[in-house]
């Protein structure tokens, strides 16, 4: 089974491209679902779907085509599924601090619910294999960051602190509960998230395996846009989980005019789209026009879908090497950048604000520092095996 992720800032167009590969993969034969992981769901809309249909899926799949089904995940209705006595206590503990009803019941919902029921649902559809591929509409860059790390958090939670927690509620709940009013955790919280572990289990080793698992980065044309695909890119790399290819949406055409509006924007994101090339590089950039009509319904996601792979399979693997990572060594960071073309040469380094620049004649790769490591510089580097190792050390 394939899994792919796209990834972005709001409001770049995941959701619309997410679809239109979805129904790309349904023409080419394979059985296909797109999930989407966004609060504010819009993947119904780009298929065109009326509210009412929305409304009694109740965040079940809905089905589009022979091949193709969509979800968008209900956070109310997964909490009755899997949730239930964990999200009971939350509430009764929301309610004794005098809270009002209705809001108790909504700060029950606590951050990373919603990402970690998507990953129930990505390890139960990897595991039942009923789909070909899974299509994943990540919420904007902050969530979906969120969304990878939670299989590492949980599983350092259910190891370090969980079993203790455990046993200390089960002997203290007695005593302290003859002292105060306040509700504690009873075991059947505690086997609700043991059970939800276990259902998790085994999803972590499925988003960091390439052959499985890609992330494609939605962007723009514009400067906070790709900062922050930039830092996008960074963090899925620092989590391991691969990035394949970069889609570069909404380019306004050389062609559409001749007035000097346009034509100032035009040159904008041309000079974006060369910058984008380069940070990315050596990951797959494609590039998507910005069409004439908005994007929604089956017909204009196929034009869509096939104005950005052509006659490429979308369920390939474009790219599956990490461009670069950063290494610890004998209490020094390096960063270790894939350069398999490089020869031996001089290393140019330039340290900007939060990023690294290396270039070797024609080679140059920018590499966004994490906040760990932007005050150090680089001290010096070296070409190894087809790869260039950057010294980091202090100013």
């Amino acid at each position: 089974m394939r899994i792919i992720l796209f990834s972005g800032k709001g409001g770049v167009g995941k959701t619309t491209i997410s679809a239109s590969t979805g129904y790309k993969l349904s023409k080419l034969g394979y059985r296909v679902i797109v999930v989407s992981l966004d609060p504010a769901h819009s993947l119904a809309d780009a298929f065109d779907i009326p509210d009412e249909e929305k409304f009694k899926a109740g965040g079940l799949p809905i089905r589009i085509n022979d091949n193709l089904f969509i979800q968008e995940i209900d956070i109310q209705e997964e909490i009755d599924r899997y949730w239930g006595d964990v999200y009971r206590f939350l509430e009764l503990l929301f309610n004794t601090t005098g809270l009002d009803e209705v809001l108790a019941e909504e700060l029950a919902i606590l951050p990373g619910m919603e990402e970690v029921t998507s990953l129930l649902y990505v390890n139960k559809y990897y595991r039942e294999k009923e789909f070909d591929v899974l299509i994943l509409d990540l919420p904007p860059t902050g969530e979906s960051l969120r969304f990878v790390s939670m299989p590492t958090v949980l599983k350092w939670y259910m190891k370090k602190i969980f079993k203790t927690e455990r046993m200390v509620m089960k002997v203290a709940r007695p005593v302290v509960g003859r002292l105060t009013d306040v509700p504690l955790p009873d075991e059947s919280y505690f086997k609700a998230l043991e059970n939800f572990y276990e259902k998790l289990k085994g999803v972590d080793e499925i988003l960091i395996d390439p052959q499985i698992t890609s992330v494609r980065l939605v962007s723009n044309p514009e400067k906070m846009v790709i900062k922050e695909s930039q830092r996008a890119f960074m963090y899925f790399n620092l989590f391991g989980v691969n990035v394949d290819g970069v889609i570069v949406n909404k380019i306004i055409p050389a062609d559409a005019g001749d007035c000097s509006y346009l034509k100032k924007w035009i040159d904008i994101q041309r000079k974006y789209v060369e910058k984008i090339e380069d940070y990315f590089s050596p990951v797959p950039v494609f590039k998507v026009p910005l069409l004439e009509e908005e994007v929604f319904g089956t017909q204009r996601l196929e034009v869509l879908s096939d104005l950005i792979y052509g006659d490429r399979d979308p369920s390939e693997v474009f790219f599956k090497e990490r461009p670069y990572e950063f290494i610890e060594r004998d209490g020094e960071y390096l960063i270790k950048i894939r350069a398999p073309f490089v020869k031996k040469d001089t290393v140019s380094l330039l340290k900007g604000e939060d990023e690294v620049v290396v270039r070797v004649g024609n080679f140059k790769s920018h590499i966004l520092l994490p906040r760990k490591l932007r005050k150090l510089e680089p001290k010096g580097a070296k070409i190894e095996d087809g790869y260039i190792f950057v010294r980091l050390g202090e100013a």
